[in-house]
């Protein structure tokens, strides 16, 4: 397992194998390149909102949803209507199935344009994903870094950078113990989608 970087510090932190997974050259450069590329393009983005501390606030990134199911409802009760498996997806869903022994049935892409986007510390933890959920998340062009801090010790905080054509997965109780995000940088950037494979359980 590769390890993470300690926030300010050059001591390193070995995450448990039981909670993550990480293969950094997971797709190669031309593939991660050319489905950027055309995710970028031809993707039906959605700008949304969410409840923040009792404000209405527009979400800091674009998202869409592929699926078997109907929709994406998310946790402040924002729906995003399902697009169709495209064939680059779908493809790429059955080749995480086939080499780790997962499965999903849905993919949530995030459209983070430049430095300014960002998503805020969260747990994914609902009962449409399960007690356990298993989230495989690929990044495609700029790398940005995925922070992890422990739920009920903030201080306790780990950075890994998922560079373009990276595969993270997410299991084990990590949802329960951990929050993750991407924070907003001040050194400019360019675009990042991210894909969130997941598995959505029928309520």
């Amino acid at each position: 397992m590769t390890q993470l970087s300690l926030f300010d510090s050059e001591d390193l932190y070995e995450f448990p194998k039981d909670l993550l997974e990480f293969r950094e050259f997971f797709l190669s450069k031309e593939e991660a390149d050319l489905l950027k590329d055309k995710l970028l393009h031809s993707t039906r983005w959605e700008q949304r909102t969410q409840k923040m501390y009792d404000k209405t606030v527009i979400t800091p990134r674009l998202t869409a949803w592929y699926g078997d199911t109907k929709s994406y409802d998310s946790a402040d009760n924002n729906t995003t209507v399902r697009n169709e498996w495209t064939p680059e997806l779908y493809a790429l869903k059955e080749r995480i199935e086939k080499e780790f022994g997962y499965q999903f049935n849905g993919v949530l892409l995030n459209l983070y344009r430049d430095n300014n986007d960002s998503v805020a510390w969260h747990r994914d933890k609902e009962n449409r994903y399960g007690k356990r959920p298993v989230i495989a998340s690929i990044s495609l062009g700029q790398t940005r870094n995925f922070d992890f801090r422990k739920k009920d010790h903030h201080q306790s905080k780990y950075s890994l950078p998922l560079p373009n054509g990276s595969l993270l997965i997410m299991k084990g109780d990590l949802q329960e113990h951990w929050e993750h995000r991407i924070a907003k940088s001040t050194i400019p950037m360019k675009e990042r989608i991210n894909l969130t494979f997941r598995l959505i359980k029928v309520l």
